[in-house]
């Protein structure tokens, strides 16, 4: 069985480092972007990402709610998680079904979002 694919969007080296960490040590395949470009070039070279795990204040031509809202409407299967530890979106800036997680976060709180990609 191959493992689910989860794409990390985090331009901070350090943070990125660790959350593709956890969700490896959990068993999940990750590809690595340090921004929305290299993240929408990673899902129109690879279908098999389920999931896109994103930060919202990056450098680029789009942030991270800008991202998921491109993913929603170009690959509406995949799961949309958002962290950030200035800004919370509202849910009505936000498309349907994503998931926001506060920064500093857990992995719990990660792992727990990730939870329902089957």
């Amino acid at each position: 069985m191959s493992k689910i694919v989860v794409l990390v969007v985090e331009d901070e080296p350090l943070i990125r480092m660790n959350a593709v960490a956890m969700i490896e040590d959990a068993g999940y395949e990750v590809i690595e972007a340090d921004g929305a470009d290299q993240a929408i070039a990673w899902l129109e070279a690879r279908s098999d990402i389920r999931a896109v795990f994103t930060d919202i204040e990056m450098p680029g031509s789009m942030d991270g709610l800008k991202l998921v809202h491109a993913v929603r409407e170009r690959w509406p299967p995949v799961v949309l998680i958002m962290a950030s530890g200035r800004i919370t979106p509202p849910a009505s800036q936000m498309p349907t079904e994503t998931v926001f997680i506060p920064k500093p976060y857990t992995e719990q709180q990660v792992l727990r979002a990730l939870a329902g990609i089957g």
